[in-house]
């Protein structure tokens, strides 16, 4: 019995050892980004036609994770550049990503399905990296990815929402990426991301295979999902019903701690919108911005708030000095903010129909093609 115990003994040391040096080894080499790079999709899968994002995996066959590199890897965008092709990447929140919206209705569907092609014949492919909730930081995060991939033209889709600088590094996927935050911040001198103290740092022991476990998971999940996708071109739960934006309107002028006409020039992150310029035409590619539409409430108090979101003076306010800074940079600048009439939003004043959606893609297109487009000289 004492043999028995003592080789049952040896042989869990034996284990716990292993282990303990399996996750040494799992965090010292850290293959989790590597790993990301390999996916089912472009090979067994088709791929996404928008970055994966989703709360409920079971009905959207889709989820939410960190990896960018297996979140760009899943995506159309990961595919080799063709040679006749102009290649648009759209950066935006969860209207450009197409929130209730049928992939064919975002607006990159709407623009892909009009075949454009540039004055010198080159196919108009737009790809869709709009992610869910508003902040630049984060799409100046995809932005950064996004440059490996040869883009042409960068169109940046941005709204008010998107810029306090007190919320800049709040979305997850700007936590979860701190090293690539970092680099950005040093890059661009970006005073509005300064305080990297509320970053997420991995420690040593959440670098190892059990703290990474569920990064693991969700790559897993991820590409055992686009089965599902695959089988359906489903990516998002859509609801037989939904609560309508609100068009009665609190009477209160306040944004963000702020109260008119004091809205501080620094309480907005241009520094971070001037670095996603920079960025896209270090690259070779033209740089865009696009106030997007917003309901205008006719409700009550709509006199003091465009909606639930915005009050008149704040939103007033930013329009003034995007326009100005769009001068000053010598942006291409679509100020699209009334366009889309208030019947032709869903849940939130900045998620649109699918009619609403074509008001933008027609009105885009219109716009692209009076451009004096050129677009990278790499191939």
């Amino acid at each position: 019995m004492r043999h028995t115990w003592r080789a049952l003994m040896r042989l869990a040391l034996k284990a716990a050892l292993m282990v303990l040096a399996v996750n040494i080894a799992f965090a010292l080499l850290n293959p989790v980004p590597a790993l990301g790079r390999l996916s089912a999709y472009h090979v067994l899968l088709p791929p996404r036609l928008r970055l994966p994002f989703g709360e409920t995996p079971e009905r959207a066959y889709n989820l939410s994770l960190f990896d960018l590199n297996a979140m760009f890897a899943s995506h159309a965008i990961a595919a080799p550049k063709a040679k006749d092709e102009f290649r648009v990447v759209l950066l935006g929140d969860s209207s450009t990503w197409g929130f209730l919206l049928r992939p064919e209705d975002t607006l990159s569907g709407l623009l892909n399905a009009m075949q454009l092609r540039t004055a010198d014949g080159r196919r108009v492919c737009v790809y869709n990296l709009g992610y869910p909730i508003m902040s630049l930081a984060k799409d100046l995060l995809i932005l950064r990815q996004a440059m490996s991939h040869q883009p042409d033209l960068v169109i940046w889709l941005v709204t008010l929402e998107s810029f306090p600088a007190s919320a800049q590094l709040t979305h997850p996927l700007v936590q979860r990426n701190p090293e690539a935050m970092h680099a950005l911040t040093i890059a661009y001198h970006l005073r509005s991301i300064a305080d990297q103290a509320r970053f997420t740092h991995a420690s040593f022991i959440e670098r190892t295979f059990w703290g990474q476990r569920r990064a693991l998971a969700d790559w897993l999940r991820l590409q055992l999902y686009g089965v599902l996708w695959a089988a359906t071109g489903i990516d998002q739960y859509y609801p037989e019903s939904y609560e309508p934006a609100q068009r009665d309107l609190d009477p209160t002028l306040e944004w963000k701690g702020f109260h008119p006409p004091q809205l501080p020039e620094d309480a907005l992150a241009f520094d971070v919108l001037e670095a996603g310029a920079q960025l896209a035409r270090e690259g070779g590619a033209e740089f865009m911005l696009v106030n997007e539409p917003i309901l205008i409430s006719q409700g009550r108090n709509s006199d003091l708030r465009y909606n639930f979101f915005y009050p008149r003076w704040a939103y007033d306010t930013y329009r003034q000095r995007l326009a100005e800074r769009a001068r000053q940079q010598r942006w291409h600048y679509l100020d699209a903010w009334n366009l889309v009439p208030p019947s032709e939003f869903t849940n939130s004043a900045v998620h649109l129909t699918p009619r609403g959606s074509q008001l933008l893609a027609e009105q885009l297109a219109a716009w692209l093609s009076a451009l004096p487009l050129k677009g990278s000289e790499r191939r």
